[in-house]
């Protein structure tokens, strides 16, 4: 198939939404489809490179002063358009609702070209330190997730990582055929393995110290200072390590000092993949207190390696984490009881390992290979039933034009507008039917 991938974030950008659209891009085109990915360029010109066998184009952009490393394209609606008229691809697959994706909804409704469209935002990705203001947040709030759905309804399918960020759309009006996708994990690249004390060495961290792990963008909405906050509490003598960069690290660096806790959590920056996995191999848990995730990549990748996981009851986590199956989950906000949490995974050594096996079992549903095999049946079904039905108004079209009668299978037919149409409006149907009748149980789906 020839696969077009536009977004507004993509590697050299660090991230959950680069890695995603770069995974995906890469795989495909190592499963011998034809790729090609529009994103932003870091720099004042337009360019045209290939990839791992991705054919990528970046269009000249700034950085958006509201979201550090975010880049805002200036506005390419030619080269754009040129560019799909050129690669005429079967199916575009939007994962990002600002710049280039909006330019290339637009343009594909013209060109006839089927869109898919990926939600990986939440409002305070955008702008944490606004959101958390009650009536500034939920107004901000309704502005983001009307845009967003009403972007959504006009694409061809609609996605999501997880049902809980499917159903946020639901909330505020989606209409378009949708199912949740997970972005899905290598099982082959994590998975368990032996503890390499030279990693631990390598980047100063104790051999002898239960090793709590921490992977994620240092900001704000990530609630980090929970994190540290609650290893001040522990009875243990855990040490922490937090591996990421981000717009917080000066505040976080002065809590760590303020508490006294310079010999018990260690920042590591960025660190290399090859490292990372070492590390999370040689951890006794992962702990995520972000109140921001629609699905997250680093707490899946810490489960496929065998870790228990202590998360905030927050979003779309408890569906990775299942209290008291592979972890446990705590209050938003509450320090206190995430440090409990350490403190009995820390000292539990049975538990810990019953809870990593069970990691292993969760995961072991968003293996990647079935991911991608559920992306290429999606795309090959709507880029089908496009096809069909830009041939059955093309038949039509010549048979009023000649003024020929009209073949047999298009009479008394009322041919819908090209979005929408078929056997996809049936998933839609029977996702609204699932969320209503949730709805009248009273339990959100």
């Amino acid at each position: 198939m020839r696969i077009m991938i536009v977004t507004d974030q993509y590697p050299p950008m660090v991230g959950g939404v680069p890695t995603v659209t770069h995974g995906l891009a890469v795989d495909f085109a190592n499963r011998e489809h034809q790729v090609w990915v529009v994103a932003p360029n870091y720099g004042s010109r337009d360019t045209r490179t290939v990839e791992d066998k991705v054919r990528v184009y970046r269009f000249s952009s700034f950085e958006w002063p509201a979201y550090e490393g975010l880049r805002i394209p200036f506005l390419p609606f030619v080269p754009v358009r040129n560019l799909i008229k050129k690669v005429d691809p079967d199916i575009i697959h939007i994962h990002s609702p600002i710049v280039l994706g909006n330019i290339a909804q637009i343009l594909a409704g013209g060109l006839r070209k089927p869109v898919i469209a990926t939600n990986h935002y939440m409002p305070t990705n955008i702008n944490n330190s606004l959101m958390s203001e009650p009536l500034i947040g939920k107004y901000l709030s309704n502005i983001t997730y009307s845009y967003l759905v009403h972007f959504c309804n006009r694409c061809e399918y609609v996605t999501a990582p997880t049902q809980t960020a499917l159903n946020l759309l639901y909330e505020y009006g989606l209409r378009a055929p949708a199912r949740p996708i997970s972005n899905g994990i290598d099982l082959q690249k994590y998975s368990p393995g032996a503890r390499d004390l030279a990693v631990l060495q390598r980047f100063k961290l104790p051999t002898e110290q239960p090793l709590l792990l921490h992977v994620n963008r240092l900001s704000e909405e990530k609630r980090i200072n929970v994190l540290i906050d609650a290893t001040a509490k522990i009875k243990s003598n855990a040490h922490l390590a937090l591996v990421g960069t981000g717009p917080a690290v000066v505040e976080l660096h002065a809590q760590v000092e303020r508490l006294q806790l310079q010999e018990r959590i260690s920042f590591l920056g960025f660190v290399q993949d090859a490292d990372l996995l070492q590390l999370r191999r040689a951890a006794d848990l992962f702990v995520i207190p972000s109140e921001a995730e629609l699905q997250s990549l680093a707490t899946m990748e810490a489960m496929a390696c065998g870790l228990p996981v202590i998360a905030a009851n927050a979003w779309a986590l408890p569906e990775l984490v299942h209290p008291e199956e592979n972890g446990f989950l705590f209050q938003p906000g509450n320090s206190d009881e995430l440090a409990k949490y350490i403190d009995i995974l820390a000292s539990d050594t049975a538990m810990k390992q019953h809870m990593g096996e069970e990691s292993l079992r969760i995961i072991s549903k968003h293996d990647r290979n079935n991911v991608l095999e559920e992306w290429e049946e999606l795309y090959r079904r709507l880029a089908i039933e496009f096809h069909d039905e830009k041939e059955r108004r093309k038949q039509l079209r010549l048979a009023r034009k000649n003024r020929t009668a009209i073949p047999k299978e298009l009479q008394n037919v009322q041919l819908p507008r090209i979005r929408r149409t078929g056997d996809l409006a049936f998933d839609q149907k029977q996702g609204n039917r699932r969320w209503r009748s949730k709805q009248d149980d009273g339990e959100k789906q």
